[in-house]
């Protein structure tokens, strides 16, 4: 690899070096995909040598590492294990990816003895429908039919805090960020390419106070980003409070009344709309809540300190269980936002990729300056020459796990960037970019026959540029 990847290696570390910056994305190469806690010799030498030893291995769908784990985990694990929770691995966290059903015929009066299920929670990999395809499916339908129950204590979470906390973020962000405090704004983080360096949501708590809440693999990255933009003479402070504050996802058109069953508030859409911030009393517990969704329900995310994690967790179940409560994992998540549209930094948005290609320049406010504001303008007035398509396939059997071949009209024109199964829409769903040497505008997406190439074979896909559930928002609305 040393004498394969030399010249490439040098030519973009002395750019990087010039710049200041990457000039394209160098995210599988970058140091900042790592937190301290991989600085460790004895986890160094289980995982170095398992990585090694796959270099020669199948490269199976969501392969999981298995060492090194359990390095990272919520106050939630044990509980979650016991309740059939799958995991997986994303920076040092353990999270579940699903959950195996409980056998429900293994005690008597219907009711399951604990700790049994009717399969293991362990992965069997396949380029097919893996071994958790039905309880992927049951996760999913929970949330759009009922309520579902998410761990996300993972996300990446900071405090900026000072006088000048707004204009930082003001010149950092592509959205206007100077908003009412209790209010949530999601915006992209450009380089000078208008290239995404993050995508995120923010919370104004206060007039020089902001929480801000980005993605589980790069705390480190957009720590180093936003930090290092704080110019010398600037009275702004970044706080890291990922290990603070849990995060449980309440989700599904069921949320609001197991909500509102342990707690005070009024959850009304007049008392608490869509994009607001509220601190509540959840049971004995106490939870920043966050009114947004990235599952295309109903729905709040709850941001509670570690040490009372639990008793909101426990609490939730107790109220939950004649609604049709479900825990979820994340693949459930990766499911229900591709059917909803929602973009992923590491998947769909890199510094490579801008939000005029990626259907995101609704999230810019261009009456203000902000870094990559220039390129964006020049690329606006010239038009892209790439555009992000989610596609539905039509025959429901084949899967899609993203880094398929994209065709149109019989000539490949790209690949795409995730996927997963859609069990609301019927069929296998994925994003990617499709390119093409000229202007890509609406009318030529719209006006193509795509096909999405499955283990060599060639399946006709719908292209759609809005998300093919729920484009109205009636239903985060309701």
């Amino acid at each position: 690899m040393g004498i394969a990847s030399a010249g490439g290696a040098g030519k973009y570390l002395a750019e990087w070096m010039i710049e200041g910056q990457p000039t394209l994305d160098l995210w599988p190469v970058d140091v900042r995909r790592f937190a301290p806690w991989a600085n460790n010799l004895t986890f160094l030498r289980e995982r170095v040598t398992e990585a090694l030893g796959l270099h020669y291995q199948l490269a199976w769908p969501n392969r999981e590492m298995e060492t090194g784990r359990g390095l990272r985990q919520s106050p939630l694990h044990h509980r979650l294990l016991a309740r059939g929770a799958c995991f997986g691995v994303k920076n040092g966290w353990e999270r579940p990816n699903w959950f195996a059903r409980p056998d429900w015929a293994v005690a008597a009066g219907g009711a399951p003895a604990a700790g049994t299920f009717a399969e293991k929670p362990e992965m069997i990999y396949s380029f097919g429908r893996q071994n958790w395809f039905a309880n992927h499916a049951a996760e999913h339908q929970a949330a759009r039919h009922h309520v579902a129950l998410f761990d996300q204590s993972g996300f990446s979470k900071f405090i900026l805090k000072g006088r000048d906390a707004v204009h930082v973020l003001q010149r950092l962000c592509g959205n206007n960020v100077d908003v009412r405090p209790g209010r949530a704004v999601y915006t992209g983080l450009f380089n000078e390419r208008g290239g995404f360096e993050s995508d995120l949501t923010l919370l104004r708590l206060s007039p020089d106070e902001f929480y801000l809440i980005t993605g589980t693999a790069q705390a480190v990255r957009d720590f180093d980003w936003i930090a290092g933009h704080i110019r010398p003479a600037e009275h702004a402070e970044l706080v890291c409070v990922t290990d603070s504050f849990g995060v449980l996802g309440v989700m599904g058109p069921n949320s609001r009344t197991l909500l509102g069953s342990i707690t005070d508030a009024d959850l009304s859409n007049g008392e608490f709309p869509f994009g607001t911030v509220q601190r509540l009393n959840v049971g004995r517990a106490t939870a920043r809540a966050l009114r947004l969704t990235y599952v295309g329900e109903l729905g709040w995310e709850l941001h509670v300190s570690m040490g009372q994690l639990t008793l909101v967790y426990d609490a939730l179940l107790r109220a939950g269980k004649d609604l049709g409560l479900a825990d979820a994992g994340h693949y459930a998540i990766n499911s229900l936002r591709l059917e909803k549209g929602y973009r992923a930094w590491g998947a769909e948005l890199s510094p490579d990729d801008t939000p005029l290609e990626a259907g995101l320049a609704f999230a810019i406010d261009w009456r203000k300056s902000f870094i990559g504001r220039e390129s964006l303008l020049k690329q606006h007035a010239a038009g892209v020459k790439r555009r992000l398509v989610i596609f539905v396939l039509q025959d429901p059997e084949p899967v899609l796990w993203g880094g398929e071949l994209i065709y149109r009209d019989g000539k490949p024109a790209g690949y795409t960037t995730s996927g997963s199964y859609g069990h609301t829409v019927g069929g296998a769903i994925a994003m990617g970019y499709v390119n093409h040497a000229e202007r890509v505008d609406a009318g030529f997406i719209q006006s193509g026959r795509y096909e999405i190439n499955v283990n060599g074979t060639r399946y006709l896909a719908a292209a759609h540029l809005r998300a093919p559930y729920d484009p109205a928002r009636r239903r985060i609305l309701a």
